[in-house]
């Protein structure tokens, strides 16, 4: 049997989705990642398929969104300095959501390319993974646009998925520093959309929201899970909250596919946030998620990017997850020509020569925190005893 394929969705036009110079989502975060997975030879591996997306229609786009919040953006979009809209009270303005020409066709875009990938990994036996990175705009409410996200790629992708088959079970893990805010609350009472989100402490970070106590609704109570996180989580501590609670989870849940957002803002060194992990960690989450996606999801892996905001992490630590998804092993130098690359297009950050962030002893001191290290052991204990007495009895299977 001929081993099953990666597809991955790109296209240049994904720099349209560009909020100005001066914003920390800038559109050479996907630039240099295409470029190092190629300099990489990922692009041309025999078992990976580049698929150009399309735009999402309105129609596909109105499964989530309001018809009314849909029609601002459009408007908004042909005209920025339209006089009769009040953007504020959409979320958009200046600040995180600044109005810019073309926005609307811009996020159609990144729709319309998650679109593309449910559809290649559900319609598809021949793939088991798709991978859009310029996806995981999770943030985006039904009529409001917040944190970066004018639509929420990954509600649309899923009310697509359900489209296509009513029936369908879905496992939405969510790995952002930012709590999936956009996707649990869009889909809080429904039962066959179980969301998951480790993220950073509402009590420290936007948007606030992502608390122990914030279970689901209705016919969905009990399929919303959430692990804040406290600032300086290390990757001892993260990996053991993610190894002994989301296998548990997702076999219990035994979804049709598994979804996931792949932000890595969780980076020691993200402008933005305030977690301790390092690209080390992000080559086990891939690996991990690669066999929880086998065992328990139905081999069906629909993977989203998302936040990060170093131009140079980014690249690195999305280029390992697609690696892991072909099940490559990556060479710790980088590629020479990338290097040169990103010194002449990224001078404000200091340029990386290897994948791994330091030497994984090096990593271990300066991510260990011994001030915090008791308070991190504990709390991480109760996070998974959390997990263990109130979400996976709530659970149910199909």
């Amino acid at each position: 049997m001929n081993p099953k394929k990666v597809g991955l969705i790109y296209t240049d036009q994904y720099s349209k989705y560009n909020f100005g110079p001066s914003h920390p989502l800038r559109p050479l975060r996907l630039e240099l990642t295409y470029s190092l997975m190629e300099k990489l030879g990922l692009l041309n591996h025999k078992n990976l398929e580049i698929f150009q997306p399309r735009l999402a229609t309105k129609q596909e786009i109105a499964r989530v969104h309001s018809s009314d919040y849909i029609n601002v953006v459009e408007r908004l979009s042909k005209n920025p300095k339209n006089k009769e809209i009040k953007p504020f009270i959409y979320g958009l303005g200046p600040g995180d959501n600044p109005i810019f020409e073309g926005m609307y066709e811009a996020s159609s875009l990144v729709c319309g390319a998650s679109i593309k990938a449910a559809e290649t990994v559900w319609d598809n036996d021949e793939f088991h993974i798709a991978f859009n990175p310029a996806g995981g705009l999770h943030h985006a409410q039904k009529d409001k646009a917040s944190g970066f996200c004018i639509f929420n790629d990954i509600a649309v992708a899923i009310k697509h998925l359900k489209s296509l088959d009513k029936d369908i079970r879905i496992a939405y893990l969510d790995i952002d520093c930012h709590h999936g805010d956009g996707v649990q609350w869009l889909f809080y009472d429904d039962p066959n959309v179980l969301t998951i989100s480790l993220h950073e402490s509402g009590k420290y970070l936007f948007p606030g929201s992502g608390g122990t106590e914030e279970t689901g609704a209705g016919k969905g109570t009990g399929y919303s899970i959430n692990f804040p996180l406290i600032p300086g989580t290390n990757n001892k501590m993260y990996l053991k909250i993610f190894s002994e609670c989301i296998p548990k989870i997702l076999e219990k849940y035994q979804p049709d596919i598994l979804a996931t957002q792949l932000g890595v803002d969780t980076h020691f060194n993200d402008p933005l946030t305030q977690l301790g992990v390092s690209i080390r960690l992000h080559k086990t989450l891939a690996k991990e998620i690669k066999n929880y996606a086998e065992k328990f999801c139905n081999n069906k892996w629909l993977a989203f990017g998302g936040g990060g905001y170093l131009m140079t992490v980014v690249p690195r630590a999305w280029s390992l997850f697609l690696a892991q998804m072909l099940d490559v092993d990556l060479p710790n130098h980088l590629p020479d020509e990338w290097i040169e690359e990103v010194r002449k297009k990224v001078t404000y950050e200091e340029t990386p020569h290897e994948l791994w962030d330091h030497d994984d002893k090096i990593e271990v001191q300066l991510l260990s925190h011994p001030e915090l290290a008791a308070k991190m052991h504990d709390y991480a204990n109760k996070l998974i005893e959390i997990c263990h007495e109130k979400y996976l009895p709530n659970l149910k299977g199909p």
